[in-house]
């Protein structure tokens, strides 16, 4: 069996002493060991990794790639197995999360105490908002995003589906009367949002065929818990997301209107974050509890 990770060690030793007998006092070792692995490594890999000469070792370019990445790799596994042996309750740090106002609000901030009881050391730092977080600019370990994922340079992992529904409050109801078809969204007050690249239109089927409706209300905001809480005090229409609305469904404080003409688009949610190099702990303990408790939260098989 090789020993690999032992001759990395020795190299990276030699890279960054200069010496061969350096790096033997470093490692503990004589001289002529640690040139026997040196030589051995290049052997090995078919290259020559130093340039040898009577004061001061060099590396070739081909040295320099190798010591970058044997550096590297050999951090890693150092904090793969701190991590191992002190468990993932003993991950720490601060992990910066993103979320929209209605998924932060519903699903995540509800499951923080349960989380700091298994991992006490962990900061969250949560930013709600339901514009488009920059995760790279803005320094996000994870983002969860309601709707298409454009940025291919990141990783995903599944939440579920959510389904938009428009809704009202019974009171709003009696008072303006429930639309029986995309026309009469004319006569009602319909809430917004006044995101640039949201049109204020909603997406009806009509005659067969979906069209986008132009709509027209008093409100324009920029995060659905606003609109939400706006149409159970009765102020208008909205349209929000299934899950979003879920609670006030079942406590009849929301009814659903025009459900055979809504087209009850689907969005879906993801987690997303910067990969696919190896996560922090803390990172990846925080996905590792919050995703299997959101799909459940979102009707999703775990």
């Amino acid at each position: 069996m090789d020993n690999r990770a032992g001759e990395m060690q020795v190299f990276v030793a030699v890279a960054e002493e200069g010496s061969f007998s350096a790096a033997a006092r470093r490692l503990v070792m004589t001289p002529s060991t640690v040139s026997k692995l040196v030589a051995r490594l290049e052997g090995r890999l078919g290259v020559r990794l130093v340039e040898r000469s009577t004061r001061r070792l060099s590396l070739t370019t081909e040295g320099h790639v190798y010591h970058e990445r044997a550096h590297r790799m050999l951090a890693e596994l150092e904090e793969l197995e701190r991590e191992l042996a002190v468990g993932s309750a003993g991950a720490s740090g601060s992990v910066r999360v993103n979320a929209s106002v209605a998924f932060g609000t519903i699903a995540i901030e509800p499951l923080l105490p349960e989380f700091w009881e298994v991992h006490p050391n962990i900061i969250v730092d949560l930013s709600l908002s339901d514009e488009m977080a920059d995760l790279y600019l803005e320094r996000t370990d994870i983002a969860f995003r309601v709707g298409g994922l454009a940025d291919s340079s990141l990783t995903s992992r599944r939440i579920g589906t959510a389904r938009r529904m428009i809704v009202a409050s019974p009171a709003y109801l009696d008072r303006a009367g429930a639309p029986e078809s995309v026309e009469d969204l004319d006569h009602h007050n319909c809430l917004g949002f006044n995101f640039q690249r949201l049109q204020p239109v909603w997406p009806m089927r009509t005659g067969g065929r979906i069209v986008d409706r132009m709509v027209t209300g008093t409100l324009l905001a920029n995060n659905g818990e606003t609109v939400r809480r706006l149409a159970v005090a009765g102020a208008g229409l909205a349209r929000i997301g299934d899950y979003h609305a879920r609670a006030d469904l079942a406590a009849g404080r929301l009814v659903e209107v025009l459900g055979a003409a809504g087209v009850g688009d689907e969005e879906q949610i993801a987690a997303l974050y910067l990969g696919p190099q190896r996560l922090p702990a803390r990172v990846r303990v925080f996905l590792d509890f919050f995703v299997p408790r959101l799909r459940a939260f979102m009707g999703e098989d775990a």
